[in-house]
């Protein structure tokens, strides 16, 4: 849409996204007045906290203010700044807080800056009353549910004259069609569904996203051709459950079904998705995923505990046995299947024989990789409130425990993979060594092999020669080792 076209003079239209794309241009004319005042564009900074689906929303809001005028920037000593948060666990909180007031600092020095919150943890009164009392330099604070009314919400900021606070506790509307500046030029993040209707007792993402809602799946269809279009390779669907995707749809289709529609996507090669609960997970998408031969050959399934005394407690509806009956299922279709996994430690009243069943799973599964936690008490679930908190000192006993054990097992994963010739997406240039490239296998593991910023975004084969625990080394298959 050319904004310079939008009367901005006129009311405001009342559907979406039509009046988004008029609050666009309305902040436009503002900044153009700023770099005539200046002499420069101004900057903006988006910092991303927390998940995937942040990083998503980030894209989205990072892609309005290149629209309105900003120049996007990584040093937060800018004109905008904007910090999306994440609320799962309370130090993340706490990690805002602290940076908040390096930000008040540079808004001393600048002072048209504008400094704006968004996010999980905006959605706790708990923190827009702090904010209020004690961060009263933020301008613009709003939560997960009206992201999609940024622009109207920056042209607020500029006109009050105190900080503007914007909070719903739930919506169903979905805006299609607004501006992102995507991360990667070769692949993106699509969501298709927000919000988790689990209710896990140790989680905060319910009450701070809202109850499930799916995209229709011809919106996500169109966005992805879209995504083709312009380069895209490789979509990460995402949601906080995306097995349990479209059954609120007034005409429900399940995520295997979604999943077939992508794959008819011309262009599109791989397709990644996360996160998976294992009450959902249906034989339908093991049969899809074990025929494609575009879904990629990694699975991230949370087990959080082995005991099916801490699952029940946890509210996460599965038992030890169906956890591991889903394994073999998915190993049976998928035999070389990446399976990776998020483990909690010293949930309430875990008990050493608890904590032993865990480690069961563990080594009856033999994760590729896992992500372990430490139990930490979320102000606001169930679980801060149970008696017989674990103490610390065991709690921390059994996560080095288990901590060595799923490396030692990863490892041993990893080095079965050594001497194949397997696809590699490239990604970007290696940090350390910029004679290198680094990019990811179907699996998700990542590789190391010399080459160019050429690649970036191409599929190259290359022999996997070292394993490296969590990475490998490779070359290009073409390529001959000299030493041979």
């Amino acid at each position: 849409m050319d904004l310079d076209k939008i009367d901005v003079t006129s009311q405001p239209p009342t559907e979406e996204p039509a009046r988004q794309y008029y609050f666009m241009a309305k902040c436009r004319a503002r900044l153009k007045e700023f770099e005539q005042k200046n002499g420069r564009l101004p900057k903006a900074c988006v910092t991303t906290f927390g998940c995937q689906m942040n990083a998503r929303d980030s894209e989205k809001m990072a892609g309005i203010l290149e629209c309105i005028g900003y120049q996007m920037t990584e040093s937060e000593e800018a004109d905008f700044v904007l910090y999306n948060t994440c609320t799962v666990r309370e130090n993340a909180n706490n990690k805002v807080y602290g940076r908040l007031g390096t930000l008040h600092n540079y808004k001393k020095k600048n002072p048209q800056m504008l400094i704006a919150l968004c996010g999980c943890m905006m959605q706790e009164e708990s923190v827009v009353r702090k904010l209020k009392e004690s961060y009263r330099f933020v301008d613009l604070v709003f939560g997960t549910h009206n992201i999609y009314k940024f622009a109207e919400l920056i042209a607020g900021a500029y006109e009050a004259d105190s900080m503007l606070v914007e909070i719903w506790q739930e919506t169903d509307t979905i805006v299609e069609d607004l501006p992102v500046e995507r991360k990667y030029f070769f692949k993106s993040g699509v969501n298709i569904m927000f919000g988790c209707n689990n209710f896990c007792s140790y989680c905060i993402v319910p009450y701070v996203r809202g109850r499930e809602r799916s995209r229709e799946p011809e919106e996500i269809i169109r966005e992805i051709e879209k995504l083709a279009a312009d380069g895209v390779v490789e979509v990460m669907l995402l949601g906080q459950n995306v097995n349990s995707y479209g059954k609120n749809l007034k005409n429900p289709i399940s995520f295997a079904a979604l999943l077939q529609k992508i794959e008819q996507v011309e262009g599109i090669e791989r397709i990644r998705f996360m996160t998976s609960h294992p009450k959902d997970l249906s034989d339908e998408l093991i049969a899809v995923m074990g025929r494609s031969k575009k879904i990629c050959k990694h699975m991230h399934l949370p087990l959080q505990s082995g005991s099916d005394r801490i699952l029940k407690i946890m509210n996460r509806h599965y038992d030890k046995a169906h956890y591991l009956q889903l394994v073999e299922k998915l190993r049976a279709a998928v035999p070389d299947i990446a399976i990776t996994t998020d483990i909690i430690v010293g949930f309430p009243g875990e008990t050493e024989e608890d904590f032993l069943e865990t480690l069961d799973v563990v080594r009856s599964v033999r994760y590729d990789s896992a992500f372990t936690f430490l139990y930490s008490k979320r102000t606001g679930t169930p679980a801060a409130a149970m008696e017989e908190q674990v103490p610390e000192a065991v709690a921390k006993e059994r996560f080095d425990r288990l901590l060595a054990q799923v490396q030692t097992i990863a490892a041993a994963q990893a080095k079965a993979y050594t001497g194949q010739t397997l696809p590699v997406l490239v990604e970007q240039v290696n940090v350390q060594d910029a004679s290198l490239v680094s990019g990811r296998l179907s699996n998700n593991s990542i590789v190391h092999f010399p080459g160019n910023a050429d690649m970036i975004g191409t599929f190259v084969d290359v022999t996997l020669e070292e394993c490296k625990g969590f990475y490998y080394l490779g070359r290009k298959c073409e390529e001959k080792n000299p030493q041979e």
